[in-house]
């Protein structure tokens, strides 16, 4: 009987501690052009790549007393085929037409260089820093222009964020740096074959 008890005991305790540590979250974020995009184009074939360029879908880590089970998760399959859409309806509002298959048509190739999720070590997770980098190669027949753009936000919080603040704190972030690609002029005239 002393046994069982024993047993018991100790399966509950297993299970408090367990239950205090965090899960992961698997974020599914919503990038955007967030600023108006000037016309330039006259319905000229673009062809239009994203790629994903990250090492791992892991961001990082939330932080707090767990930091091994709290990391924050975007999947390519997720993120990948929005930021497609989003890059296929700011050459849309350029003036030009997103043609994959268009023979000798600029190209434009959008690459998700990295993307993070920093939180700091303490027991009460206070802050975190999300930063995003897209890396761009555009092409037509007489020259090329490749270039990084970057974005970043320090958030503070209250209490740990849960996975609907971190998303949309990680699609923000994504925009930023989404919407600087595309208010480039050095993009826009190479599309243009200027």
């Amino acid at each position: 009987m002393r046994y069982r008890l024993l047993l018991g005991l100790l399966a509950a305790t297993g299970l408090t501690l367990v239950g205090c540590a965090s899960s992961p979250q698997q974020l599914s974020p919503q990038p955007q052009i967030t600023a108006p995009i000037a016309p330039v184009g006259q319905g000229q074939p673009v062809s239009v790549r994203v790629v994903d360029g990250r090492s791992s879908f892991t961001l990082g880590t939330r932080g707090g007393l767990y930091p091994d089970t709290s990391v924050v998760v975007v999947q390519s399959q997720d993120v990948i085929p929005k930021l497609q859409a989003a890059a296929e309806k700011a050459v849309r509002e350029m003036g030009f037409t997103p043609s994959p298959n268009a023979y000798g048509a600029p190209q434009l190739t959008l690459t998700l260089a990295d993307l993070s999720y920093q939180s700091p070590k303490e027991l009460y997770v206070t802050s975190s820093n999300v930063g995003a980098t897209f890396q761009v190669d555009v092409r037509n027949s007489q020259r090329g222009y490749k270039g990084r753009y970057g974005a970043s936000l320090d958030q503070r919080f209250g209490m740990a964020p849960n996975a609907e603040a971190n998303t949309k704190l990680v699609s923000d972030v994504l925009s930023d740096a989404l919407t600087r690609v595309f208010k480039d002029p050095t993009v826009v005239q190479v599309l243009s074959g200027h």
